[in-house]
């Protein structure tokens, strides 16, 4: 059986606040209304912190040992692999990812699934740590050394997972945010 870290951790990350918010909540245009999907949300901490900006709050992730941690029961959390949501197509009018993209198995699928169920004119925005930056490196490696499966990628491979769009990146402080907006009908 493979070792779980995400389960593993879920207790201490049910504790930690999402300090990136203001940010998140100008990228992502909010407040929206509709319905937001935080793919890869483990415990819930970032849709908490933006569930009122957005008519309902959607968590979805993999390991269901983050999602019993949560203890926001404002949010629908929903267990679900990033490859395959079980959404119907363009349901969401926000779709964010924060910190997962470099957990996934598969990072095609997983931008092919989030642009399948983001609405026209809808915004997705993925924050993940930047590669490019020499701490970021350090983290990666660490990761490596834990034997997770982590590949980081650069925010230009991250834009270029998402063939249409309108594309735009942020960066600051080793962090990067990828926006993307569906702008066809």
């Amino acid at each position: 059986m493979k070792f779980d870290h995400f389960s593993f951790i879920a207790p201490l990350y049910a504790k930690v606040s999402y300090s990136q918010k203001e940010t998140m909540r100008e990228v992502a245009a909010l407040p929206v209304a509709g319905r937001l999907l935080d793919v890869g949300g483990g415990t819930g901490r970032v849709a908490s912190a933006l569930r009122e900006y957005a008519d309902e709050a959607v968590v979805a992730d993999v390991s269901f040992g983050m999602l019993t941690q949560s203890p926001r029961p404002a949010l629908k959390a929903v267990c679900a692999a990033s490859e395959s949501l079980p959404f119907a197509d363009e349901s969401f009018e926000r779709v964010i990812m924060v910190d997962a993209l470099h957990h996934v198995i598969n990072h095609a699928e997983s931008a092919r699934e989030m642009w399948r169920v983001l609405k026209p004119n809808g915004i997705l925005v993925i924050e993940e740590p930047d590669i490019r930056t020499f701490g970021v490196k350090l983290i990666a490696l660490a990761e490596k050394l834990l034997l997770m499966r982590s590949h980081f990628l650069a925010p230009n491979a991250i834009e270029k997972l998402f063939g249409e769009g309108e594309k735009k990146t942020q960066a600051e402080n080793g962090t990067a945010w990828v926006i993307v907006k569906k702008t066809r009908a």
